[in-house]
């Protein structure tokens, strides 16, 4: 089976001002803790590029000449300046971190606030990994970019001017001769960049192979232990994960050969020292000076080593925040008004006018619609129930009734005003939802039933777990209401969940109640019975839209609806269509049809 995965493009460049703009504009509040970190970073390289001078005047004027009373008082500042470097360097990381962490947290609260405002359609279109990836992966690149790269790059390149400064005005033949291998350190160093490149953008990219191979697989592993894929799918996350683990070695490989070469390049440098220092400029320089130009040179390539790896850290952050800025630059398609009507409470009247609706275009550009043309009104404290064949349109009505989706054409109408202009908040805390997948929450079934509500007292939750008869099983667990309930309610039936969403519904008491997709599906008899039971209690006195597939569940309702390719055929109550001898009919014909057929069947086997 061949496997395909949605991968985000990686960044060509491996510097883009208007991206690191963008993101130290998250680094902005806390400029002054920058500002701090940059003058304690100064000091430290100060501090760095004293040693050595300090090492010159001990040799010559304390060591060499045999004068060594005054080289215990040079050596405590020596050893000062030693412990002064680490303060500084201590300080500077800590703020820099402190600094990182704080932007990430802005960041990371910025990105799950606008992935919350984004429609259902995004997240039918995008894998969950892609999504993880973002929050944990990409932020902590960026967060590496600001604790190391953006100061670190600065420091570096002080010490860089710095190191070559002294080393020039303490003398600049031996400095010119150090300078002669800097062709040696930009080739190698040119060579490691476009390589650690390379590198670094396989990696990503079968990262994220491997991250949406892994939400797929546990996500959906009952269906690969049903049809027996284990092998097959430990066999392709082998064959991912190998890649990967090569792309890994060979980078390491890079860095083993770059970090040596760079070495190399620096003790030639240091030979040349030698030789030129010791013998061709021998008269004009000391030995304080030689030892103090060998400890520069050998400083001097050491933020050049740093800079090829802050390349990476840099590459990372920028093809890191390409991702995210692009997540965050995704279009909210339902957006709240400027200016919306309050919804303190609603009657609970809905209408659609002339509504036309399509979640995706044709191949030639023009949109599959859905809903075509579709009108009907419901009177409040009415129920109905929408039936049809498999895409005629039905699980529609209930999203454009929550505005998970906008109609394209027409008008989704509460209490006789436009969803549009209503605040998605206010409409949605008025609409109760049962799904037939129903999703929970990591925490307890109470906390399932209130779903982070305070107004919703403990005696309420039972009561709503009493209405809907979950209170029989729930009394019979262990700990009662304060149950943990594993994820998405692992260790519930799917009956069970169900009675708990249904409370769920009654908790909140809304004005409309939506039952999506057979939420009586799928479950025992004794279970069926009960959950019957409390969808006809909980339908009472509110408007309420059934979606089935079994018409038996529905024979109660006030009006059932008919759909058949985006468009209403027919409209009654279950009697009427059934006189009518169309499309319902048909339905319920073909229905009890297969009953008739599965219930000799299962009499054959038995006998």
């Amino acid at each position: 089976m061949a496997v395909h995965f949605q991968e985000d493009e990686i960044l060509g460049k491996a510097y883009d001002a208007r991206l690191m703009r963008r993101l130290l504009g998250y680094v902005r509040p806390y400029i002054g803790l920058v500002a701090l970190s940059v003058v304690l970073l100064l000091l430290s390289s100060s501090a760095s590029l004293t040693g050595p001078y300090l090492v010159r005047i001990g040799i010559d004027r304390y060591i060499t000449p045999g004068q060594l009373r005054g080289l215990g008082a040079l050596t405590a500042i020596y050893l000062a300046i030693l412990a002064a470097g680490f303060i500084f360097r201590y300080l500077q990381s800590y703020l820099m971190q402190l600094v990182g962490q704080r932007a990430m947290y802005d960041l990371r609260l910025a990105l799950f606030a606008h992935l919350q405002r984004l429609s259902v359609r995004f997240y039918t279109h995008t894998p969950v990994g892609r999504l993880i990836t973002r929050i944990t992966n990409d932020i902590d690149a960026l967060n590496e970019m600001i604790t190391q790269g953006v100061v670190g790059i600065f420091g570096d390149l002080i010490m860089l001017v710095g190191i070559l400064g002294v080393m020039l005005w303490m003398e600049w033949r031996l400095a010119l001769i150090t300078f002669t291998v800097m062709p040696l350190i930009l080739y190698v160093t040119a060579l490691f960049r476009v390589r650690s490149r390379e590198i670094y953008r396989a990696v990503r990219t079968r990262l994220a192979r491997i991250n949406a191979y892994l939400n797929e697989n546990i996500t959906g592993m009952p269906i690969v232990q049903l049809f027996n894929r284990e092998r097959r799918n430990f066999e392709q996350f082998d064959a991912l994960n190998r890649e990967l683990l090569g792309w890994h070695l060979r980078g390491l490989r890079a860095f083993a050969m770059f970090h040596p070469s760079v070495g190399v390049i620096s003790a030639l440098a240091i030979a040349f020292i030698l030789v030129f220092g010791g013998g061709v400029f021998r008269a004009s320089v000391t030995i304080g000076l030689l030892v103090a130009f060998i400890q520069y040179a050998q400083r001097f390539f050491e933020p050049i080593e740093e800079l090829a790896e802050k390349y990476n850290i840099l590459q990372a952050a920028m093809a890191s925040s390409e991702r995210l800025f692009r997540l965050l630059d995704e279009l909210v398609e339902v957006e709240d008004p400027v200016e919306s009507v309050p919804l303190e409470r609603v009657r609970g009247e809905i209408e659609f006018r002339n509504v036309w609706f399509a979640y995706e275009d044709t191949d030639d550009g023009t949109p599959d619609w859905v809903l075509k043309d579709v009108s009907f009104r419901i009177r409040p404290g009415e129920s109905v129930a929408f039936v049809g064949h498999t895409g005629a349109g039905k699980s529609s009505i209930i999203n454009l009734i929550c505005r998970f989706h906008d109609p394209q054409r027409g008008q989704v109408l509460v209490d006789g005003v436009d969803v549009r202009r209503y605040a998605q908040r206010d409409l949605r805390r008025h609409i109760g939802l049962v799904l037939q997948d129903v999703f929970l929450f990591s925490g307890t079934i109470e906390s399932n039933i209130r779903l982070g509500n305070a107004e919703i007292s403990d005696e309420e939750v039972r009561r709503a777990a009493e209405f809907v008869n979950a209170h029989r099983f729930i009394d019979r667990l262990g700990r009662g209401y304060r149950t943990e309930v594993k994820e998405r309610g692992a260790t519930l039936s799917v009956g069970q969940k169900q009675l708990i969403a249904f409370a769920r519904a009654i908790a909140h008491n809304p004005e409309i109640l939506l039952v999506l997709d057979e939420a009586t599906s799928s479950v025992d008899v004794e279970t069926e019975i009960l959950i019957q039971d409390a969808l006809r209690k909980v339908l009472r006195d509110r408007t309420s839209i059934i979606i089935a597939h079994r018409l038996s569940t529905i024979q109660h309702v006030n009006r059932i609806i008919v759909l058949h390719k985006g468009h209403i055929v027919e409209e009654g109550r279950h009697q009427e269509l059934l006189t009518r001898g169309g499309i319902y009919t048909k339905l319920y014909q073909l229905q009890y049809r297969d009953q008739e057929v599965r219930i000799p069947r299962m009499t054959r086997g038995e006998g």
